[in-house]
């Protein structure tokens, strides 16, 4: 069966009108989900002193806004939470919380940016801490702390010291996500 050249283009016609349909409805709901925590990643984000964006880059690296996302080393929720940073947070705060609850978003934006606030206080010695932050919140103290230890003088020579390719990625995106980069 041969299709006339007008019907053809009537075909392609309504195809690339269904897909264009498509990723317009995928893209309106990836941007709702991005921003359905906005509020209370701004609320969050005040409480702890930590800008509501990078907080926001956090959260896009981490799970790109799922709330149910989990890792593959147990991380939970939106900010991939661990389940020993969670305890430092609940005996921080004086809190009890069932683990399931880290899939709250409330609960795993608080426990994750109380984390982050007090990593970035950990490395407020240097002139700009988040770098050092962001690489102990993804691959935590004690390997930040070693690749701070190598003589360096800028964020851009700490990054540069940083063994673990995924952290060094992790922090380039997120800089990249908040501020156009390292």
């Amino acid at each position: 069966m041969t299709l006339s050249r007008k019907k053809a283009w009537t075909v392609l016609y309504w195809n690339v009108v269904f897909a264009a349909t498509v990723v317009c409805l995928g893209l309106t709901l990836s941007l709702r989900q991005m921003h359905a925590y906005d509020m209370l990643i701004v609320k969050i984000g005040r409480e702890h002193n930590v800008d509501p964006r990078l907080i926001s880059a956090i959260i896009w690296k981490e799970s790109r806004f799922d709330p149910v996302r989990t890792g593959q080393a147990g991380e939970i929720g939106l900010m991939q939470v661990r389940e020993g940073a969670y305890r430092e947070w609940e005996e921080a705060v004086g809190e009890r919380h069932a683990r399931h609850e880290l899939f709250n978003p409330e609960i795993n934006i608080r426990a994750g940016t109380w984390y982050f606030a007090r990593a970035i206080r950990t490395w407020s010695i240097y002139s700009d801490p988040i770098p050092y932050a962001l690489a102990h919140y993804n691959a935590g103290y004690s390997n930040a702390k070693r690749w701070a230890a190598v003589p360096h003088g800028t964020s851009r020579e700490f990054w540069n010291n940083i063994t673990y390719p995924g952290t060094q990625r992790y922090v380039r995106d997120i800089l990249a996500r908040y501020r156009g980069g390292i």
